[in-house]
């Protein structure tokens, strides 16, 4: 089977013919090629020159083509920071009230360049690997995720419980719009799955009740709209998500990436015959600061929760440090090969 095809063998419930690999290595990618952050953001030719080197170097399945985690917040106006030699990053909203909506800039994706640069690396990579690997878009913020580096972390948890509702959805709706756009963008370029983060949505901010009234909705919309352009669907959420993984499971995403935090044992039985489970190896104390050997055992540990379940594909749990060293990615590969 090609990398392509083994992932594809996950999506559909088929047992492959070696654990399909699917890792989450951007900033580690960009490390390894010799690039800064600045140099790879800004040209989608570096970008996939990235990936295609870390492909041939460690012979994976799947790339995840990732740049930063506030591209979208960027495109609805937030102030953000661009360092030399790390992702972008933004620190504050811009929406002062919920009452004040005109505040906020109409809804184009497509005019903010890093956007763009975004999509036109997947396609770069999709006309590179062909059906050979296979290529996820990630597409940024899922909508209450945006909705709160839009708004600020504080102010939206406020608004969630003493503004009007009707206010709250008026402007998720906003970040739904958004969000909307960088996926039909994605889908357009050419990449075989899109996803999103929704972690502020997890158990660690809301509610199990919160996050079913204002986050899942919008996670079911974004599903719903990308099956409508004929791609599978990730989500990703951050932290221990093992009180909501039955709410998560109803917005119909074909795969969830969860950290590994999350009981992995409790995901494996209600995720089963229903959704793929993508992780979950720790990224930082596992990858980045362990040794090969405790890369090894916790491989094999979470290999072995799915040996019998196909649904499955062998990623960390959050964004690899690019501080990782190589012969830890190595042992993970390597006991996943065997």
């Amino acid at each position: 089977m090609t990398g392509y095809e083994r992932i594809q063998a996950a999506l559909a419930g088929k047992m492959p013919d070696k654990t399909p690999i699917m890792l989450h290595n951007f900033m580690m990618a960009v490390n390894e090629a010799g690039y800064t952050m600045k140099q790879y953001r800004n040209n989608p030719k570096v970008i996939a020159e990235c990936f295609i080197r870390a492909v041939e170097k460690y012979q994976y399945d799947g790339i995840v083509v990732d740049i930063d985690t506030v591209t979208l917040a960027g495109a609805c106006g937030v102030k953000v920071d661009f360092p030399e030699t790390e992702p972008a990053r933004s620190h504050t909203g811009i929406l002062s009230s919920l009452t004040e909506p005109d505040q906020l800039k109409p809804v184009n994706v497509q005019s903010y360049p890093y956007a763009t640069i975004w999509c036109e690396a997947v396609s770069l990579l999709k006309d590179y690997f062909k059906n050979e690997i296979y290529i996820r878009g990630n597409c940024d913020q899922a909508p209450f995720s945006l909705a709160t580096m839009i708004r600020g972390v504080e102010n939206m948890m406020m608004d969630l419980c003493l503004e009007e509702e009707n206010r709250v959805f008026e402007f998720l709706d906003y970040c739904y719009e958004a969000t909307s756009q960088f996926i039909k963008m994605m889908a357009e370029a050419g990449a075989d799955m899109v996803s999103n983060g929704d972690s502020p949505a997890g158990p660690s901010m809301l509610s199990p009740d919160m996050y079913e009234r204002f986050a899942l909705p919008y996670e079911k919309k974004v599903c719903e709209y990308a099956h409508q352009l004929g791609v599978p669907y990730l989500l990703h959420i951050c932290g221990n998500t093992d009180i909501i993984i039955d709410q998560m499971i109803t917005c119909g995403t074909d795969v969830l990436e969860l950290d590994y935090k999350t009981n992995i044992n409790r995901a494996e039985e209600k995720m089963r015959g229903k959704t793929v489970f993508a992780g979950n190896i720790d990224p930082a104390g596992v990858l980045a600061f362990g040794t090969p050997a405790l890369v090894r055992e916790k491989t094999i540990e979470l290999i072995e929760v799915f040996k019998n379940n196909p649904r499955f594909i062998l990623n960390a749990g959050c964004a690899i440090p690019s501080t990782t060293p190589p012969e830890n990615l190595f042992s993970m590969i390597h006991t996943a090969r065997e």
